[in-house]
């Protein structure tokens, strides 16, 4: 207990205040940086301090990591073991309900949890027996059952026709004994709602309730939590409406509204000093967020003193944008001490990763992408760096192996398993198999098999040798390849169902071939050839496999996924009119305007120490360049808070001169 009273001393007037306050319902707006999770945490610890039992305890989260990070904290206050503790995802709970009482709906114990392809290919199954195969966008009809299902939306006559087609989705699920994701909601509140011994026990168990980050809540998750905790009304509700950015995946921030109403008799209370953002970032998220309406009044404050202005700048295209964001990194990294995993890169949506992966590239930054697939790591891009990779070594058995049918040649799985025998069987690799058996006089392998190798092993030969040629450009060869391969008609067969992904993701491959163009004509590099290209790829490309955020790496990720993160510095990029607010989201629904700008502010308030901001003049979208304007969310912040810098300016020469000489005290 002595770690819990001395901790508790550093805690604010209002974290108090929350944190004292354990009967009865409470509503805790929490502002960014304002520290929840302290609170949360040291709330519980005080509950077990009043000898109120783990296993009264039930605390809802959205993530594992979450909630695993609130059980170790409360463990670590408290000095005890919190076994009993119930810390868990509003999914994981609901699993945990279904296992004790599914069979009162009808369903054995051990039970199938579907995931999105299991859903898939169950939908499939069903539209084949209901002798509907006309139906294509399978992919929507799924998104639209689960709308459905969580209550997001009605059947109306532009959805009839599915109604069928779900009853019988339904009852497959039922008769598979399986339940998807949205089951582990909805079934548990129908358990709570229809059957009142469920929920009885329920309320005798869990007698105190806590939920995080509230406002991303959807209503189906609501009205499980409002069945749980009507009756003890001992419910605590943490979260931010300024930070509610996820209407589109189901979250209702007017659950805080809702709340209200059901819980008339509930105590208020704000968390308003922020222990994460200097005053400046402070002062201007506030005037960009009180722009709102639908939202409760609040203004952040800190007790930081002086601090840096917003830096904003208007780089004439995202390349300038994407050239000055890499050497700003580096500048920092080399003037201030900071480490790459200090700095933050948001973006507000993973179409603007690319050039900016490409400068970081180029900087040799070491990066990690969050929110997003790396440009490097999309299928169709993976395939021609395949090609590449085994042109420019033929022991690559991994890229030979990804590629050797893609596009399908017709090299089958006994082809393979014929290759791969022969080669472990003569000490060879893979391609010198393949070399032999096309210029075998007796090949084991059928004339058809022969014919479909010694066109893959001519592609290979021919390419190789103009990719690694003296003097040659990889660009054009890379280029002729794509179409000589016919990668389009591949993804046109691999999507037949939907041109516009086939279209994307052959407009990849151009960029692509850009991407190779122009690291072939920049004077600055003395070498163009396939290998450096690739070494480059591979350095700084590889695939992520550490989770760990220390890493030592740059963060790129979208302005969703930093939702919870804080940097020293953040960057802003692509802060343009259509991309945020983001054309698409207002086009939809003109409401949206508010949660763009809450996306905004939420972007604002990831960064400690330093913002810096870039608006760019020009943009290319698809395959044309167009004028860009500053997005309007700009104006909200006053001028004073603000000072615009050029981007050729923006290391300054002092900074490039130290840069230099911290690097030759370093090689010394």
């Amino acid at each position: 207990m002595q770690h819990y009273s001395q901790d508790n001393n550093s805690l604010n007037p209002e974290q108090k205040r929350a944190i004292e306050t354990i009967e009865g319902p409470l509503l805790i707006i929490a502002g960014a940086g304002s520290g929840k999770t302290r609170v949360i945490t040291h709330r519980m610890a005080a509950m077990l301090r009043r000898s109120i039992p783990q296993s009264a305890i039930l605390a809802l989260t959205f993530t594992n990591k979450a909630a695993r990070e609130m059980q170790v904290r409360v463990a670590q206050l408290v000095g005890n073991s919190t076994r009993m503790l119930t810390v868990s995802t509003f999914h994981a709970f609901g699993v945990q309900v279904l296992k004790r009482y599914i069979r009162e709906l009808g369903y054995r114990e051990n039970f199938s949890i579907y995931d999105q392809s299991d859903q898939a290919q169950l939908l499939k199954e069903t539209v084949r027996e209901l002798g509907m195969e006309d139906l294509r966008d399978l992919r929507s009809i799924l998104t639209l059952f689960s709308r459905i299902k969580t209550g997001q939306t009605k059947w109306d006559a532009e959805t009839a026709e599915f109604r069928r087609l779900y009853d019988e989705y339904q009852q497959h699920l039922k008769l598979y004994n399986a339940v998807d994701f949205d089951d582990l909601i909805v079934l548990p509140t129908r358990l709570m709602s229809e059957v009142a011994r469920v929920r009885e026990e329920l309320e005798q168990r869990y007698r105190y309730v806590l939920v995080d980050e509230f406002q991303d809540t959807s209503r189906a998750q609501y009205r499980m939590l409002r069945l749980l905790t009507q009756n003890n009304r001992n419910v605590c509700v943490v979260g931010d409406d300024d930070q509610s950015i996820y209407s589109w995946r189901g979250a209702e921030y007017e659950n805080i509204l809702q709340f209200e109403r059901d819980f008339p008799e509930l105590l208020e209370i704000k968390l308003e000093r922020n222990y994460r953002s200097t005053g400046t970032i402070l002062d201007a998220a506030n005037r960009v967020i009180a722009n709102n309406t639908n939202r409760k009044a609040k203004a952040l404050w800190t007790g930081q003193g002086e601090s840096l202005p917003i830096e904003l700048c208007y780089p004439e295209d995202e390349q300038q944008e994407a050239e000055m964001i890499a050497r700003r990194i580096k500048s920092l990294a080399a003037t201030e001490g900071l480490r790459y995993d200090d700095i933050g890169v948001l973006i507000r949506t993973n179409s603007l990763a690319r050039t900016l992966e490409e400068a970081f590239l180029a900087e040799n930054i070491p990066y990690r992408i969050s929110g997003g697939q790396s440009f490097f790591q999309r299928q169709e891009i993976k395939d021609l760096i395949a090609y590449l990779r085994l042109c420019a070594n033929l022991n690559d058995e991994i890229a030979l192996l990804r590629i050797i049918n893609v596009p399908r040649r017709g090299i089958g799985k006994r082809t393979l398993e014929q290759i791969t025998a022969r080669a472990e069987h003569s000490g060879q690799t893979l391609y010198s198999t393949i070399s032999e058996l096309v210029h075998a006089a007796d090949s084991p392998l059928s004339t058809r098999a022969v014919d479909d190798l010694r066109a893959f092993f001519d592609l290979i030969e021919r390419y190789r040798a103009q990719l690694l040629a003296g003097g040659k450009k990889p660009a054009q060869a890379l280029e002729a390849m794509i179409a000589e391969i016919d990668y389009w008609s591949y993804l046109v067969m691999e999507y037949q169902h939907n041109d516009k992904i086939a279209k994307w993701k052959y407009r990849n491959l151009d960029l692509f071939v850009q991407m190779v163009r122009d690291y072939q004509n920049d004077p600055d590099n003395l070498d163009v050839g396939l290998y450096d290209y690739l070494n480059r790829i591979t350095l700084n490309a590889r695939d992520d496999q550490d989770d760990s955020e220390e890493d030592g790496r740059l963060n790129l990720m979208t302005i969703h996924a930093a939702k919870g993160v804080e940097h020293e510095v953040v960057f802003l990029a692509g802060v343009e009119d259509g991309v945020i607010p983001h054309q698409r989201a207002i086009a939809d629904n003109p409401a949206n305007l508010e949660e763009e700008r809450r996306l905004f502010y939420v972007a604002l308030t990831r960064a400690k120490r330093r913002l810096i901001i870039s608006s760019c003049r020009k943009r290319k979208l698809m395959r044309e360049v167009v004028e860009t304007a500053p997005s309007p969310f700009l104006e909200e912040i006053p001028a004073e808070l603000l000072t615009v810098v050029e981007a050729e300016d923006v290391v300054p020469a002092e900074s490039a001169a130290d840069f230099f000489r911290m690097m030759k005290e370093r090689v010394r």
